[in-house]
């Protein structure tokens, strides 16, 4: 399955069209080649189940009016936060309660991450796509668990890693015989306390037969840029996810909330829920015109 020419590619010309596969999360969303742009979106984390809800329900119905796959993401645990006060989340069995509760109502695939090999088994009887935290990624005995739990393994490339390096980890995964393989590009460390994106990334990712996923938010944030929290610019997550579509992307993460000023993590760098459908409606007709 991969292709570990990547990191070489890099250095010479970098391939036009994207080659990743098709991906089949559920019966009725698929992520990857032909297609259509996939949404993945929540909260950065759980904060209570009828925010969950509400947020759930607004991105389903954006979805289905724009005939766009949906997968719900929320995390039950936030291990990497900038501060020991910061909020974390409601904690392993409530959190997957809470899941279960969207994904029960809305019957739509569900994603959360993980932090520690024992949480794979019991966060995939109710995740579809188990999530590899970026700062997680080269964690083997985190990928190996992750993989044998038999759902889709989202790994998210580490701030510190370049895209030609990936396949490695894509082989930890599929060493357990699991190639249902996802990869996200959130951002490359830019001297202190910012992110850069290269957009190169995207088909070099793609190199390895795995659908790319474009994280616009997590891409516009500045770690611990306001001391104890992160900081974030969500004025450019429009841009940075116009370009990652025209370069190729199979799918959009986003952190959307009705209200980011009151959110719990990572407001700076969320989406209004408000700003969603327009921007989707955009990103759809430039997937259409950039690569049908």
């Amino acid at each position: 399955m991969v292709r570990n020419d990547a990191a070489e590619t890099l250095r010479g010309e970098v391939p036009v069209k994207m080659p990743g596969q098709k991906l089949v999360v559920t019966p009725h969303v698929s992520i990857g080649k032909a297609s259509e742009l996939a949404l993945i979106a929540g909260p950065c984390v759980l904060e209570d189940l009828d925010t969950a809800l509400k947020i759930a329900e607004t991105c389903l119905s954006i979805c289905r009016r724009l005939g766009l796959p949906y997968i719900f993401k929320a995390s039950f645990d936030k291990a990497n936060r900038s501060s020991i006060d910061s909020y974390r989340g409601p904690g392993l069995e409530p959190g997957l309660a809470m899941l279960a509760a969207v994904k029960d109502t809305f019957a739509i695939p569900i994603t959360t991450d993980i932090h520690a090999p024992e949480q794979a088994g019991i966060v995939s009887e109710v995740a579809d796509i188990i999530q590899i935290p970026a700062f997680l990624c080269r964690q083997t005995d985190l990928l190996v668990a992750a993989g044998r739990s038999g759902r889709v393994v989202n790994i998210k490339k580490g701030q510190f890693m370049a895209p030609g390096d990936m396949g490695t980890l894509v082989d930890k995964v599929a060493s357990t015989g699991n190639q249902r393989i996802l990869l996200t590009e959130r951002g490359t460390t830019f001297g202190y306390n910012n992110l850069v994106v290269d957009f190169r990334s995207l088909p070099l990712l793609a190199m390895t037969g795995c659908p790319v996923v474009f994280d616009a938010t997590h891409s516009v944030q500045l770690p611990a840029g306001r001391g104890k929290i992160s900081g974030g610019d969500r004025t450019m997550i429009p841009t940075l996810a116009a370009a990652a579509v025209a370069a190729g992307a199979d799918a959009i993460f986003m952190e959307v909330h009705p209200e980011p000023e009151k959110a719990l993590c990572d407001g700076a760098n969320s989406l209004p829920l408000a700003e969603l459908e327009p921007l989707l409606a955009r990103l759809k007709n430039l997937k259409q015109a950039a690569w049908n």
